[in-house]
């Protein structure tokens, strides 16, 4: 039965080969197309990803997802501070900002800012220059294809290559000099913006006036504490919303 079978498969060698075709291809489209699903979802919660050292997100209960930033009190930092399983608690901003680049073009970024003191919540990778380097005046760290890419300056003559910002390279936020001071890798965002890290007192310093500029506190649980304990008392304490890191994620992708 199986040499009838195989006969009858492979006789026709045209159509033999039209199966295979067929079905390889078949094949790659199954494959491919969860991938791009896989990616997209992944680039959607990136930054949440790559802030790998905090244990717990803290932000305004109405917040959906990561871009989605309803900004709180600063006094909300110290409320947190105080709750007990929490080993420390660290600011961050978050926020669009348009960059004014040197021909004059503006180009809008992911504006994060770090806590002065620690620069907790960092780039996972640096490429050049170190994180410490956020303590220089006006200085900023901006993701390589940033760099390379929306941030590089236009070529010199017409059809020449851009010219690709580097260390000591300034451009204009909200009006206010920054100094690149580092390159750094991090995964691509959703909207593929380039990402500019900075001090948290030097950010809302670039931000617009406003009352409220914390975006989120970043929380690192005490040695042995429950994670979904701590959570749930941080949301009873203050009334704000608290979630681990893998909530935080589900929450951005669903």
């Amino acid at each position: 039965m199986n040499h009838i079978a195989l006969k009858m498969l492979m006789g026709d060698k045209g159509k033999y080969f039209g199966i295979v075709m067929g079905l390889t291809f078949a094949s790659l489209i199954m494959t491919q197309q969860p991938a791009i699903f896989v990616g997209l979802m992944a680039r959607s919660y990136s930054f949440i990803s790559d802030t790998g050292l905090p244990d717990i997100w803290v932000m305004d209960e109405k917040v959906q997802f990561v871009d989605d930033i309803k900004p709180l009190q600063d006094t909300e930092l110290y409320r947190v501070r105080g709750i007990s399983g929490v080993a420390w608690a660290m600011p961050m901003y978050k926020g669009l900002l348009k960059a004014r680049l040197a021909d004059g073009t503006f180009q809008t970024c992911i504006v994060v800012g770090l806590d002065d003191t620690t620069l907790i919540g960092g780039p996972p990778m640096m490429l050049e220059g170190e994180i410490s380097d956020l303590r220089r005046s006006d200085s900023v760290i901006i993701d390589v294809d940033g760099i390379n890419e929306t941030l590089a300056k236009p070529p010199l003559v017409a059809g020449g290559k851009p010219i690709f910002l580097k260390i000591g390279d300034s451009l204009e936020l909200n009006d206010r000099r920054a100094i690149v001071v580092g390159i750094a890798k991090v995964t691509r965002t959703f909207q593929s913006q380039p990402v500019i890290y900075t001090t948290y007192s030097r950010a809302k310093s670039y931000a617009p006036r406003e009352r409220k500029l914390l975006s989120l506190v970043l929380v690192k649980a005490a040695k042995g504490q429950d994670l979904h304990e701590l959570t749930q008392r941080i949301k009873e304490k203050t009334g704000l919303a608290a979630y681990t890191q893998s909530e935080f994620m589900e929450l951005t992708y669903n």
